[in-house]
Formats: C-alpha cells, structure tokens, sequence
C-alpha cells in the first residue's frame, strides 16, 4: 500500500489549519467589532460551509485559472496552484475556514462582557484585550475549532479534486485517492483509506471533546472554590 496520500493529505491538511487558524482568528475579532453590516460579512465568510464542494472548487478555477488575472500574474511569476498540493492547500482553508471562524466567534462571544468592560476602564487597547483577556479565556472554544477545521481540511475532496487534480504522488489526497480506488474497482484499497480517514477522524472528535470537556471541569472548580471562598 502506497502512503503517499497520506503524508500529502496531512501536509496539506496542517498547512492549510495553520492559515486557517490566523484567517478564522482574524475573521471572527472582525465581525464582533462591525455594526449594521455584520450580517452581510458574517454570510459571506460563511458561505463556503453551505455550497457544494464542487462549486467551491469552480469558483476557484475561476479565481486561479491561467486565463483569470490572478492566475496570468502568478504565470508571469513563474508559478502556479493549479494542479499543485499549494492548490489543495487554498481548497483547503476556503472549505475550512467558515468551521474555524464561527466556532472561533462563539468562543468569543461567550467571554463576559464585564471582563471587557474592566479592562477598557484600565486603559488597556482593543489590541491587548484580544491578546491577553479574549484569547486566553476563549483558548478551549478556539482549540475546538482548531481540531474541526483539521479534520475538515484532511477530509476535502470536491474542491480539491477541481483545482488540485488527480496527481498520484503530488496531489492525491486520501479521499482523492478512496475515488480513485473505487473508480478503479479496488474496494480493499478503497477501504483501507476509509478506515485510515476514520481513524484520524475520530481521534480528532476525541481530542476536541476531551478539549472542551476539561475546560468545563476546570471551570466547575474555579466556581467551587470561589463558592467556598465566599461561604
């Protein structure tokens, strides 16, 4: 059994969370500071998680295609995305990237108000109370959304296969590669890279679970001992 797509779908999956994670961060902090437009925005970093794959990765192409500006000024730059792992990288974090800001933007959301509201009375800037008050007391929400967006950049398959391709040994992804074996008759291959993409699936739905489980446990004390504190 040949593991190349598996070293190219965590490559392109951890490459692709890493962006993910500073975009979604980004994205999220955004739209909790907008007034009447922040629906408008919100719909639109959202919409990738409710097309088709497939649409995605037509959008893509039209973005990055040869014949597209952008895609005629990376020519002249001597490069391209398409049919390249970098190319199942952008399908990647587009697909991933609304999982990684809502859940990001719930974290968020979910930090009292008063925390805020106090550090703004101390003089603090709106840079040092996302560093130091929202991202620490968010960080269990955030690493939830961390582990969701990884397990769903691993598992892309539409909007790779679109603007990525089929490439054996330098774009061929697992599920590219589940497609492929079923398209080719090899049921055996094809569930050995199911049970492979479950596999690390599920270990990243515990990991998220043991994530957000713990920080409730970690809070229940924290109110325990305030409850004894006060009594």
């Amino acid at each position: 059994m040949d593991y190349t797509p598996l070293w190219i779908s965590v490559k392109v999956a951890v490459t692709a969370t890493v962006f993910t994670f500073f975009l979604g961060l980004a994205a999220a902090r955004l739209v909790l500071s907008l007034g009447k437009w922040k629906g408008v925005v919100d719909g639109l970093f959202s919409l990738p998680m409710v097309l088709p794959p497939t649409v995605v990765g037509f959008f893509l192409l039209l973005l990055f295609g040869r014949n597209s500006v952008l895609g005629k000024f990376l020519e002249r730059c001597g490069t391209t995305v398409i049919f390249t792992w970098q190319g199942a990288v952008i399908a990647a974090v587009t697909v991933a990237f609304p999982i990684m800001y809502r859940t990001a933007r719930g974290a968020l959301e979910q930090v009292d108000v008063n925390l805020i509201h106090a550090a703004r009375t101390l003089g603090m800037s709106e840079v040092r109370i996302f560093f130091r008050i929202l991202l620490p007391v968010a960080r269990p929400g955030i690493m939830a959304a961390v582990i969701l967006a990884f397990a769903r950049a691993l598992g892309e398959f539409g909007a790779t296969i679109m603007i990525a391709g089929n490439i054996p040994g330098r774009t061929q992804t697992m599920s590219v590669a589940v497609y492929t074996a079923m398209q080719s008759g090899n049921r055996e291959l094809a569930f050995r890279w199911v049970a492979v993409i479950m596999l690390i699936s599920f270990v990243s739905m515990f990991l998220m679970n043991y994530t957000v489980e713990r920080n409730r446990r970690r809070l229940w004390r924290m109110w325990n001992k305030k409850d004894r504190g006060g009594a």
